[in-house]
């Protein structure tokens, strides 16, 4: 049986195949995913934002990471939580991100 640690950094690892459609970078890298929870028995709760109320993906990428997140073996259910606080900006997302979008 996995523990709730390996649950978690399974979810992130699919949540990293997750690309925004506008940007050449996945989710996680871009700072959106702001928790992860792995909740008994075998659920996950996942916090996350969009670059802008108003952005493209609004309807599309929570629906993305509920399904990827579902492909997991053993996972039980997804809740994913849009949030918009605090709100996102560019000093968010990892240096990876930064460095593929030509911010550093």
């Amino acid at each position: 049986m996995k523990t709730e640690e390996q649950i978690k950094e399974e979810v992130i690892e699919k949540i990293k195949t997750i690309f925004d459609p506008e940007l050449p970078v996945n989710i996680w890298e871009l700072g959106l995913i702001y928790e992860v929870n792995v909740v008994p028995i075998n659920n996950v709760q996942v916090i996350m934002t969009l670059t802008a109320p108003s952005c493209p993906a609004a309807q599309s990428l929570p629906h993305e990471v509920d399904q990827k997140i579902r492909e997991i073996e053993g996972i039980n259910d997804v809740f994913v939580e849009i949030t918009w606080t605090p709100a996102w900006n560019k000093d968010m997302m990892s240096e990876v991100a930064k460095l593929e979008l030509g911010f550093m």
